[in-house]
């Protein structure tokens, strides 16, 4: 502490979690991130004035990102449901991070074939998952099938609602069940898992989704107090997202306005807004974040304007 009783040019900071302009630290050129900032953890000096301050012992300068990607590009993920919309998205943002990618689906694009994915051919509803066509170790699953059946109850036929509780709960289970030994067998793993904003804003003609996507909140919560510590698993719960599965809600300039009209922020969902969470979730940074209901619905869950 004797820095901070000589004068008011130094003060001294404890455990630091954010982000820190290159000049405050004043770090070396070739120590700089491409953005210009740092994540800075640990107890260190900052010049008030602005003049270079060297780290005292045991504080230490990393760059949280390129530290997580470099880590991802060692592992395997499995993405269900990966060749269109948000699974494919997520596909990409983890192919992007140099990670090993295997896309469990009942049709794929053949770019991502070409960028170096495995493709497993499979329909999760009918089909037997089994542990042989999946990698030995797998750091992370994300399960992205889903449904978007609306109307009103009257004419809810109970077939219908069946085939959404197999296709958005029943899957993952099925998945989760063979993927499981191999997420074990990586540790530290992490799955993710989607809901709809619609289970908790009580959305009239959602009947069927809601339901069905509510037991996914209900098994989100139940799998991660049995699988912790060994295996996270948090559920992402968007609001309308511009996806193919989404598309004839938005198939005009007219509609996707008056979409956007319903939401604070004034716009719907891109795949990007929500495959971007679910990297994170899946990523090395999000180790100590598990049984979580995640909305990312433009605001649409919390706020009333």
């Amino acid at each position: 502490m004797s820095d901070v009783a000589a004068g008011p040019r130094w003060l001294v900071v404890c455990q630091i979690f954010k982000k820190l302009p290159r000049r405050t630290l004043g770090v070396a050129a070739d120590q700089q991130s491409d953005n210009g900032y740092w994540e800075a953890s640990g107890v260190c000096r900052i010049s008030l004035s602005g003049r270079s301050a060297a780290p005292r012992t045991g504080y230490r300068i990393h760059d949280q990102r390129d530290e997580s990607k470099s880590r991802m590009s060692e592992m395997n993920y499995v993405v269900v449901g990966g060749s269109h919309g948000i699974g494919q998205g997520i596909v990409h943002r983890l192919l992007h991070t140099g990670a090993a990618v295997t896309v469990l689906s009942r049709t794929i694009d053949s770019a991502d074939v070409a960028a170096g994915v495995k493709h497993v051919q499979a329909d999760v509803t009918k089909d037997e998952i089994q542990a042989e066509q999946l990698p030995s170790e797998i750091a992370g699953l994300a399960y992205c099938p889903g449904s978007i059946n609306l109307g009103p109850l009257r004419q809810l036929k109970l077939e219908a609602m069946v085939e959404d509780f197999q296709l958005n709960a029943v899957g993952a289970v099925k998945c989760l069940q063979a993927a499981l030994p191999a997420m074990k067998a990586a540790g530290n793993s992490a799955m993710v898992l989607f809901s709809t904003v619609a289970v908790g804003q009580g959305m009239p003609m959602h009947t069927s989704v809601a339901a069905a996507k509510g037991a996914v909140e209900g098994l989100t919560r139940s799998l991660a107090a049995e699988l912790a510590p060994t295996v996270r698993v948090n559920c992402i719960a968007p609001a309308l997202t511009a996806t193919p599965l989404a598309a004839r809600f938005l198939s005009s300039d007219q509609k996707r306005a008056a979409m956007a009209e319903k939401y604070p922020l004034r716009r719907v969902g891109e795949v990007h807004d929500i495959a971007a969470m679910a990297e994170y979730l899946l990523s090395p940074q999000a180790t100590w974040i598990t049984g979580q209901i995640i909305g990312v619905d433009g605001g649409m869950s919390t706020l009333r304007l």
